[in-house]
């Protein structure tokens, strides 16, 4: 067979599919071994591997996108669709599809920094639970017995603050707590330290100083971490980090944000001698108050002195005033005496006009009347019952059964049944019976019968 081209297909190379696909692979990573690209985010997912799939378009194309998870767990804002970045990959095949992506080693959002965006969205985050609000702060002392300073020992920011805070307080206790203010381990060391003043509980004040610095620079202070132990020191934190300028994270959630470490001193640090000097003025102020109550008071004694008035001439008095009432009380009793004895004697005239004695007598004669015939009606009532009685006791003794017997009659009973017997027939032979007599009764067996 010949082809088209005239050549003969027996000395062409016929590739397998997935010999061309690692040729392919190998040409364009030779080719792009690391590129700068940008474009806009879309289809963003994260599966539980952790590695970050998405594509990379722009208006006319677009291009399979993937970061791995190291790499993406160093980033320091979120990817999300819709985002324009420019990031640093190297151009890959995934041999079992032939499809080719871009593997990206950094990312950053396009026109900022990541840095950046990573601080707006924490700033952000922050802000919405609450770090930030007033009522969260804490006062600082007036006059704080020690002073705990978290900063590098070696940097300008403690010598700017030891400085201020020796010229404004001489002998006020100051304690260096060693930290590193950038690099990897800051965000760690600095956590730990403002722990362990919480736990000790004997400094009065914490500064976090460093000096300014790029937002590189100021990373450790823009740490997720570090923003909560601020949040959740019981002793009140000021933060004093970089210049007037620079923001961190730590100066929203700080008890109190300082421009640089120096004004840090001027606000935590009183001044000894505007102490000395109010002082002088409080003392002064109080010897005039006192002065001027004790001269109140004095002025109070002679009013009252002068409305003293001599126990003899208050005794006079009262006895005058005692008589008086002694007098007026007696008039009172006489009064009230004399309107009593006319009230008793008009109640006694009404009272014998309403006498009971008067009607007594003729009362006494009825009296008498109704008992004469009351007693006449009760005899008459005794004597027809007594009557009546007779007449009852002769009907009864008349009737009575046991009058009977006494004239020679008896009752015969069976036994034990107490049937009276009328005849013959009622009874056998040997049955025991019972006769009652006028008086008296008998037992007896039946012998003969007939």
């Amino acid at each position: 067979m010949i082809n088209s081209a005239g050549s003969n297909p027996s000395r062409q190379h016929v590739y397998e599919v997935t010999e061309l696909n690692k040729l392919i692979k190998r040409i364009l990573e030779d080719k792009f071994p690391f590129i700068w690209i940008s474009g806009e985010i879309s289809n963003f997912k994260i599966p539980s591997s952790g590695h970050c799939y998405f594509t990379l378009k722009d208006p006319h194309s677009q291009i399979s996108a993937v970061m791995f998870r190291g790499q993406a767990m160093a980033l320091k804002f979120r990817p999300e669709d819709g985002l324009s970045v420019v990031g640093l990959g190297r151009i890959s095949v995934y041999e079992p599809r032939g499809s080719y992506q871009i593997i990206f080693e950094y990312l950053e959002p396009k026109g900022v920094g990541g840095l950046q965006v990573a601080f707006e969205k924490l700033k952000q985050r922050l802000s919405d639970e609450g770090l930030f609000d007033a009522q969260h702060k804490l006062p600082l002392p007036a006059l704080p017995q020690k002073i705990s300073i978290v900063t590098s020992p070696t940097g300008a920011a403690i010598r700017d603050f030891i400085k201020v805070a020796q010229r404004r307080f001489p002998n006020l206790p100051l304690e260096v707590v060693p930290v590193n203010v950038q690099g990897d381990r800051a965000p760690g060391e600095i956590v730990h330290a403002i722990r362990w003043l919480n736990e000790m509980g004997t400094t009065d004040v914490i500064v976090l100083a460093r000096g300014g610095g790029s937002i590189e620079d100021l990373c450790a202070f823009n740490d997720e971490q570090v923003a909560r132990t601020i949040f959740a020191s019981d002793i009140p934190i000021i933060s004093a980090i970089g210049h007037e300028t620079d923001f961190t994270i730590a100066d929203f959630v700080a008890d109190l944000r300082a421009p640089t470490p120096s004004a840090a001193a001027e606000i935590a640090v009183p001044s000894k001698n505007e102490l000395k000097n109010q002082l002088v003025n409080t003392k002064q102020r109080l010897y005039k108050t006192i002065i001027s109550y004790l001269k109140l008071l004095l002025n109070l004694i002679n009013g009252l002195s002068n409305r003293i008035i001599h126990p003899r001439q208050r005794l006079q008095d009262m006895r005058m005033r005692l008589d008086d009432y002694s007098i007026r009380l007696l008039a009172s009793i006489n009064r009230a005496l004399t309107r009593r004895n006319e009230r008793l004697a008009f109640q006694h005239n009404m009272l014998m006009h309403v006498s009971p004695a008067k009607t007594a007598a003729s009362m006494q004669e009825q009296v008498n009347t109704l008992q004469d015939a009351s007693i006449r009606q009760i005899n008459r009532l005794l004597r027809e019952g007594q009557t009546a009685i007779s007449k009852n006791v002769s009907m009864l003794a008349a009737l009575n059964p046991m009058a009977i017997l006494n004239r020679g009659y008896s009752i015969t009973r069976t036994l034990p049944g107490r049937s009276v017997v009328r005849g013959a027939a009622q009874v056998s032979l040997d049955q025991r019976l019972e006769i009652l007599l006028g008086r008296g009764r008998l037992t007896v067996t039946v012998g003969e019968k007939k």
